[in-house]
């Protein structure tokens, strides 16, 4: 689930670290909620434990239980009780919850004024939130021990361990935390492809574009032939490098370590440079538009919908699915379709990635939680079987069945509904969407988990995913010479990405390559590599590779 969109939220995050570090320093020290003293309710009379019955259907409580769920993401729908999903969430914890949200600066007043929600959701493993969440979040270790040790049944244990700081314990849990025996599994879907219209693709006779003289040649029949199309798109630049920087990597398969199994810098790989020299070259052909460059999400997204692109390097094909849906349905002649697109110059495979062990949300039960009882079982409940199949497929009956062989599909009237009226669909039934606790794996249970608009493009992706794991967290520690080195050089880069795309001629491209290496030197980057490679180290053991 990794998109430009979550990288880009992240990235926010980090530009507010040293103040957040602050901050989580002050709320710990005196008049935050560590001081107020952790927040352990008594359940004597309510219910006993058992590690085999989930505590949600063991409480006695009579009453409604209040909460307020903070997400640091002011995007999220606040909407509760409303909708199939969260009205059955309500009901089946009789539990009330009034969702706030925000940016950055409200999560800092929170931590800043001592009066914290009872739940928050945040993003990145390596924020200082999350890095620091013993000062201000209960451990789920205690809390499953406390109030509901079925926790321990339907949690991962990788994803827990991996989260661990270093007290042992564990404080927030993520979605969409693939762990290696998913990735075994084959169920987790890829979500990356070169896609190409369908009538474009015909009428070119199928090109080829594996190489880049393939590439570059099938961009400019694109021109000729379509010129009321742009011939490549790419997600929105912003702050990080769209779809052309890691995501292009992983398309032809840039090797992920040195041979001593070391950080490797993918940027300066042989390989990745011989296709920015092609972009180059397809850029001085007139067939990248300089709008691409400074189009924002929404005007990317627009284009997708509209059919402008002729062919796309599309990282996060889930969250575009709507919008190829929409061209699709009206256009099925010319829906988008995945094919191989470019191809490594050095004969390496694909190793596209998906969701890591690190997930995406990570959410906590604060010190101050009302009743961090029923928080624990609102936790379980959402990530047990039948949470996961409340939030991807709603009620049993209602808006899917299940066939004799396991599989899992929309009533017929839930499924014109996706298929006709997305706007509705999200609204009263909000299925794929309330995603906290989210998982891909219980979206293989259906055919109708995705739009008919990406199928294809995730068969074809079908085989190359590669676990990134031990590139996860690797960066330098928050608030060092070498994390302030790091955020220069990975700016520099961002703008050496696109100017390089956009060179003049092949002695500007060289030139501005080579002042980006210069900027390394120059920023410490030797001692940034000595860091990665010994986190990639701790990871490696952590993991058992």
């Amino acid at each position: 689930m990794t998109t430009k969109m979550q990288r880009k939220r992240s990235k926010r995050i980090t530009l507010t670290a040293v103040l957040m570090a602050v901050m989580l320093v002050a709320s710990a020290c005196g008049g935050g909620s560590g001081s107020k003293g952790d927040n352990w309710v008594s359940i004597e009379g309510r219910y006993t434990p058992d590690a085999s019955t989930p505590a949600w259907k063991l409480d006695t409580k009579e009453e409604p239980t209040q909460l307020t769920w903070y997400v640091n993401a002011d995007w999220w729908n606040t909407d509760y009780g409303k909708d199939v999903v969260t009205k059955k969430i309500k009901e089946d914890l009789n539990l009330d919850i009034k969702f706030i949200t925000g940016d950055d600066t409200k999560l800092n007043t929170f931590f800043a004024g001592g009066e914290m929600p009872d739940l928050i959701t945040t993003f990145g493993i390596n924020s200082p939130v999350v890095q620091k969440a013993s000062s201000w979040a209960l451990p789920l270790n205690d809390l499953a021990e406390k109030y509901d040790p079925y926790f321990n049944t339907v949690a991962a244990q990788d994803t827990l361990k991996w989260f661990q700081l270093s007290d042992g314990k564990t404080y927030g849990y993520p979605n969409y935390s693939n762990t290696q025996a998913d990735y075994n599994d084959g169920t987790i879907p890829a979500k990356t492809a070169f896609i190409i219209r369908k009538d474009v693709y015909e009428a070119l006779g199928r090109p080829d574009f594996g190489t880049p003289e393939e590439f570059r040649s099938a961009m400019q029949q694109i021109k000729e032939r379509f010129p009321e199309l742009i011939p490549f798109g790419f997600n929105s630049i912003g702050e990080g490098t769209g779809s052309l920087g890691d995501v292009l990597q992983d398309f032809i398969g840039v090797p992920l370590e040195d041979g001593n199994g070391g950080f490797y810098n993918r940027n300066l790989d042989d390989d990745y440079l011989a296709w920015l020299r092609t972009l180059n070259q397809v850029h001085r052909d007139g067939n990248i538009s300089d709008d691409s460059f400074a189009d924002d999400g929404t005007a990317f997204e627009e284009k997708v919908k509209s059919g402008k692109y002729a062919t796309i390097l599309l990282d996060g094909t889930p969250q575009q699915g709507g919008n190829l849906q929409i061209f699709m349905s009206a256009n099925p002649d010319k829906a988008y379709m995945a094919v191989d697109g470019p191809q490594s110059t050095a004969g390496n495979k694909p190793k596209l990635n998906q969701s890591g062990i690190s997930g995406w949300m990570v959410s906590f039960i604060t010190k101050q939680n009302a009743d961090p009882a029923k928080s624990m079982q609102l936790f379980t409940y959402l990530l047990s079987e039948e949470g996961q199949m409340l939030m991807n497929y709603g009620i049993e009956g209602e808006t899917y069945v299940k066939n004799a062989d396991g599989s899992v599909q929309f009533t017929p009237e839930i499924k014109e509904l996706q298929q006709t009226n997305a706007d509705k669909f999200k609204k009263e039934y909000r299925m794929g969407e309330f995603m906290f606790f989210g998982h891909d794996k219980h979206k293989a249970y259906s055919e109708d988990a995705f739009p008919e608009s990406i199928k294809q493009m995730q068969q074809w992706g079908e085989g190359k995913l590669v676990p990134h794991f031990i590139l996860e967290n690797i960066d330098p520690d928050q608030g060092t010479p070498e994390a302030r080195g790091l955020t220069a050089i990975n700016t520099k880069w961002n703008s050496t990405m696109v100017s390089m795309i956009r060179a003049k001629d092949d002695a500007q491209f060289e030139a501005i390559l080579n002042d980006y290496k210069q900027f390394l030197d120059s920023n410490g980057w030797s001692k940034i590599v000595d860091i990665r490679s010994e986190k990639m180290k701790a990871n490696k053991e952590k993991l058992g590779l």
